[in-house]
């Protein structure tokens, strides 16, 4: 439940995106409890189309490629918490991939994208409990 294997665990998330892979996309998911926004989306809840969406976006031949940087974590019991920039197409989204600890590994329970105005110069000052707000 270290942060090393939760940036790992991000990480994984994102070369499966690169990849367009849905089998290691359906790996990382937990399996219940999941949900997912992706940006100008409705809110998606359950593994079922959290999953299809997935899908869709590996079919859709104009998707960009998505990178992530920046990592920064909270863990708080069993769950862990990654915020990360995206780059997408040459724009920039904040994203909040939320994993639960599933007694072996982490596993992704939510993902949000949303657009950022700027990129930051720094990382946040990370002092007592953050806020993001």
């Amino acid at each position: 439940m270290d942060e090393t294997a939760l940036i790992e665990a991000n990480a994984a998330y994102y070369r499966a995106f690169a990849a367009r892979d849905l089998g290691a996309m359906s790996d990382l998911w937990a399996e219940e409890g999941c949900s997912c926004v992706h940006p100008g989306w409705p809110a998606l809840v359950g593994r079922t189309p959290v999953l299809a969406s997935y899908r869709d976006i590996f079919r859709n031949p104009q998707q960009e490629a998505v990178t992530a940087r920046d990592p920064q974590t909270i863990i708080e019991g069993a769950d862990g918490r990654v915020f990360c920039i995206e780059e997408v197409g040459g724009g920039l989204l904040l994203a909040t991939n939320w994993f639960r600890w599933s007694g072996e590994r982490w596993r992704l329970a939510h993902h949000q994208a949303g657009p950022l105005a700027t990129a930051p110069s720094s990382p946040p000052r990370r002092e007592g409990k953050q806020s993001f707000h």
